[in-house]
């Protein structure tokens, strides 16, 4: 086997252009689906302290940020609702009303931009009095298959509002089965159904909750989210989301776990997701304004590490920043 000094591989990165010809390509803006929060009204923008450059909209505002997003390139958008306290309830009946202010701002945006893809999240944790993603037992654990009543009403009334894509986040069994048949008894078999098929009960969703306002009130989501330290189980929750009808599979996060990333791409042929999380986001953020890392390089090599390790869609806060800190060559 030859070796030094007869190999020499920096030979081939002597160059920035011998770099670019022999690199993978940077996921480019038609990648990425960015996730913006929808709230009732008009004219609100509400900055969204831990994760700079987001915030929570109407969908007035919102219409005129997607002006921009879409001429940037980015093809996509993941719409979550918000309702204030007093239309909480106990099953998050509120998700499902066809003059919510999700199912409004998807027939604006779908009026307005038309080749955007809209996908919808698809669960009741923002939409419950008790923070949970479902109705409640009396021994107060989610009811699945009553969750799961809910989350496939949920899915029609988005679907009917003209969403390409519906995404389940729930985490419950059977979720993706019960959503699909009731999109096709409704004459839906068109939308795409993008599960959250192995979504993890992670430290890193502090700033979605805040954003959201969908802490739970009492205890945890461990329960029905994934283990990090179960990796066959988190690999199976997968697989029986693509064996009951799911289009698109979702990993998230996205950056502490691309060995499942790998695997699961090795795994089946079905598009595959990742959800850079707000976490995610908020971290880069946080060691940049320290100046502990260059913020641009930092995105730009970890959302290089979630294509090269399988990632066919970014589902990420830095879409609506892509010029900023994703544009031009690396």
């Amino acid at each position: 086997m030859n070796n030094y000094p007869e190999v020499r591989l920096r030979r081939l990165r002597r160059t920035p252009a011998l770099r670019r010809m022999f690199d993978m390509t940077a996921p480019g803006p038609e990648k990425f689906m960015w996730p913006v929060f929808v709230k009732a009204g008009t004219g609100v923008r509400e900055p969204i302290d831990a994760m700079p450059g987001q915030s929570r909209m109407s969908a007035d505002v919102l219409m005129k940020e997607l002006e921009r997003v879409v001429d940037m390139g980015i093809g996509s958008i993941l719409v979550f609702g918000l309702v204030d306290g007093a239309s909480k309830d106990g099953s998050g009946s509120a998700a499902y009303d066809e003059r919510g202010a999700v199912q409004q701002a998807i027939r604006k945006i779908r009026k307005k931009f038309p080749e955007l893809v809209i996908a919808s999240d698809v669960c009741v944790c923002a939409y419950t009095s008790h923070g949970h993603c479902g109705p409640l037992t009396k021994s107060g654990d989610v009811d699945n298959d009553a969750a799961n009543e809910v989350l496939a009403k949920m899915a029609v009334s988005h679907a009917a509002a003209g969403a390409d894509m519906v995404a389940p986040s729930a985490m419950m069994d059977g979720q993706v089965f019960a959503i699909r048949k009731a999109l096709d008894a409704r004459g839906f078999q068109q939308t795409l159904l993008m599960s959250y098929s192995t979504k993890f009960a992670s430290s890193m969703y502090g700033p979605f909750r805040e954003a959201e306002e969908s802490a739970p009130q009492k205890g945890d989501r461990q329960g029905y989210q994934a283990s990090f330290a179960n990796l066959r189980q988190a690999l199976r929750e997968s697989q029986l989301d693509e064996a009951e009808g799911a289009d698109i599979l979702m990993l998230k996060p996205s950056l502490f776990y691309l060995d499942i990333l790998a695997r699961l791409r090795d795994r089946t042929d079905l598009p595959i997701a990742v959800y850079n999380v707000s976490g995610e986001y908020a971290m880069l953020i946080a060691a940049a304004e320290r100046g502990w890392g260059d913020l641009k390089g930092m995105v730009r090599e970890s959302t290089m590490a979630l294509s090269r390790a399988g990632a066919d869609l970014i589902i990420s806060y830095w879409a609506n920043r892509y010029d900023e800190v994703l544009g031009g060559r690396c």
